[in-house]
């Protein structure tokens, strides 16, 4: 059975953090700089996802489907600087399952 994606992406960024050579990868780049550079690009694509979104037509979704995987990437990188391996992040999700968005966020600490 092959790898999904997503669990290929995160072996790919763990690979790029242990080598650490910023000079010759832009995710070793990004996670040299920590959370103030991956955030800046995490919101930047974020913008950009949400602008693709609101074009029209075929065109719109495709660019849409683009600026989302950037979004993911990013955002990945961001979980691995921080040691969060999307097992976690696909953990909490399935916690939040049977229960309405209201109630998951009034049992959030205040």
């Amino acid at each position: 059975m092959t790898a999904r994606p997503l669990d290929q992406l995160e072996q790919t960024i763990a690979a790029r953090q242990a080598a650490g050579d910023a000079d010759s990868s832009y995710t070793a780049k990004l996670l040299a700089g920590g959370v103030e550079k991956i955030g800046k690009k995490i919101v930047e694509e974020a913008a950009e996802v949400v602008e693709a979104a609101g074009e029209p037509d075929e065109a719109g979704r495709q660019h849409t489907i683009a600026e989302a995987g950037d979004v993911l990437y990013h955002l990945m990188v961001l979980m691995a600087h921080r040691q969060i391996k999307l097992a976690e992040v696909e953990s909490e999700l399935a916690r939040r399952f049977g229960m309405s968005g209201l109630e998951e966020k009034a049992s959030r600490p205040q």
